[in-house]
């Protein structure tokens, strides 16, 4: 994989100010209260005080259950993950319990829809990203972190206080909210978003996300607007940019066609893309009339023909 454009120096988080990070603290609480954090704008009331009137309010709970703090269900190396991110020490990922999407056939389900994991306070999640970073990690991989966006920002702010150093990783399955990603920009280095429908009705089926693909495609190109195109650095890591991925369907339920055709024609041609196999039915999924299937060799060689026929020039297969 050639690398794209200069390597940058240091991760662009350690670049903001002082004012622009209190910036970016205050908009990330007024989004999450009422919550507008993603696609499903519930306007659950996240914390305690509000922050628009400045008074006491019950809080409520959206379907992704998170409050006032994160819930961590794991952190450390992974080696699972995509080439430029894993290197020869790992990615560092932070696993987030609880997540805005309901997808009938999550292999995370326990994490996901049962909100397991350790509540953490926002020092607690800094000390966690600096572990990542004294492990070896290179990078701090985000999983799932939409709803907890005001204390990932509270906690890279303290990490990076304290030598934090390495590059963020925005791991998303794509149903954010355009404000949310405008929040994040000069904090993440690598996002690394979900593209999982390109048709309305499976993204309602399925993962009872209403409007996913007009919501994806716009938080998307947002993300590529901030970052650019993948730029891998020494050793084959990732350094910067936008890597997508796509999770081939059973019966074409992905709408791989007109994610591919977007990504090309609105996004980049060079758009690192990881075409996924590794579909099976899982939780809700199992015996499902459409989805209770694995995908056939068929599909995924007919997917990967989609996107280079849609012009795409860097594609991972498996």
């Amino acid at each position: 994989m050639k690398p794209f454009s200069a390597e940058p120096r240091h991760p662009v988080y350690l670049s903001l100010s002082e004012e622009q990070w209190e910036v970016k603290l205050k908009r990330s609480k007024e989004l999450a209260s009422p919550c507008v954090l993603c696609g499903r704008r519930c306007r659950a009331l996240r914390f305690m005080l509000s922050e628009n009137t400045g008074t006491a309010e019950r809080p409520t709970r959206g379907i992704c259950e998170a409050q006032d703090r994160a819930v961590v269900a794991s952190a450390g190396p992974h080696f699972g993950e995509e080439p430029p991110l894993v290197g020869q020490r790992g990615s560092g990922t932070i696993f987030f319990a609880g997540c805005n999407l309901k997808c009938i056939f999550c292999q995370n389900y326990d994490i996901a829809h049962f909100y397991r994991g350790q509540e953490v306070s926002d020092e607690e999640l800094a000390q966690i990203m600096l572990k990542m970073q004294e492990l070896g990690c290179h990078n701090v991989n985000l999983v799932s972190p939409t709803h907890v966006v005001p204390n990932i920002l509270a906690a890279v702010k303290l990490a990076a206080k304290q030598g934090l150093h390495i590059p963020l990783v925005y791991n998303t399955g794509g149903y954010d909210s355009l404000e949310t990603i405008k929040v994040l920009e000069g904090v993440v280095d690598i996002y690394m978003p979900d593209m999982k429908y390109g048709e309305p009705g499976p993204a309602r089926d399925f993962s009872k996300a209403a409007g996913y693909p007009e919501i994806n495609f716009a938080a998307v190109k947002e993300m590529h607007r901030q970052v650019g195109d993948l730029v891998i650095g020494e050793n084959h890591v990732a350094v910067r940019g936008l890597l997508v991925r796509h999770l081939v369907l059973p019966g074409g339920m992905a709408g791989t066609k007109k994610v591919m055709e977007f990504l090309a024609n609105s996004v980049s041609r060079d758009t690192y893309v990881n075409i996924m196999a590794q579909y099976r039915p899982c939780y809700k999924a199992i015996g499902h009339p459409l989805l209770g299937r694995r995908i056939k060799n068929a599909e995924y060689l007919q997917a990967l023909q989609i996107a280079a026929e849609a012009g795409l020039t860097r594609i991972q297969a498996l």
